[in-house]
């Protein structure tokens, strides 16, 4: 475990995120999240009667189908457990989504088309690691091909834009190893 040993506690939440990121035959892609949230004790629960250990509270998914550009073509969302029977009647909000481009400005523009009363704040805080997932799903994909491409047809220096990684964390800071090492031509020294 990478923490320091906890003192003894008795566990009694759980949330898991899973995303996934899918290249799919047409040439788009499939990003897709699971969020699951489980008590590790039985509750009563207006709607479902009682919700036992380890169950779902709730279970939701969402599919983006994007192209290349990270271009949202389509949004599916689904809930298989929810605490309220009128959870899954803002699913089809979600196509609000439709036609966006996740990048600068993404959590402002989700939250403009489905935030608060608009949408499920479960749903619409998993957008945001969905929104990672597909970066490091199609942007890793992208450079490669065109790296590819410029290698066989040759640049010059200068010419290409950085990667949107730069500067965007610690590790990618201009003046870090990182960048010198992989991108020396945006490598600028800090010191």
């Amino acid at each position: 475990m990478p923490l320091s040993a906890p003192s003894l506690r008795q566990p009694l939440h759980r949330r898991n995120i899973e995303c996934c990121g899918f290249k799919r035959e047409d040439g788009l892609y499939d990003i897709e999240a699971r969020l699951t949230d489980t008590k590790a004790y039985d509750f009563p629960n207006e709607f479902r009667g009682e919700i036992k250990n380890g169950e779902p509270v709730h279970d939701m998914w969402i599919r983006l189908t994007v192209n290349a550009d990270i271009e949202i073509i389509t949004v599916e969302a689904v809930m298989d457990a929810f605490p309220y029977r009128i959870c899954p009647d803002i699913e089809p909000t979600f196509k609000a989504l439709e036609g966006l481009t996740i990048g600068p400005g993404w959590s402002r523009k989700v939250k403009q088309r489905i935030g608060g009363m608009k949408g499920c704040t479960h749903m619409v805080e998993l957008l945001g690691p969905l929104a990672t997932a597909a970066f490091q799903t199609i942007v890793p994909l992208r450079q490669r091909l065109e790296k590819t491409a410029t290698s066989s047809q040759g640049t010059e220096s200068g010419d290409e834009p950085p990667p949107p990684q730069i500067d965007s964390c610690h590790a990618y800071a201009r003046d870090s190893e990182v960048v010198k090492k992989h991108w020396p031509q945006f490598y600028k020294d800090g010191k």
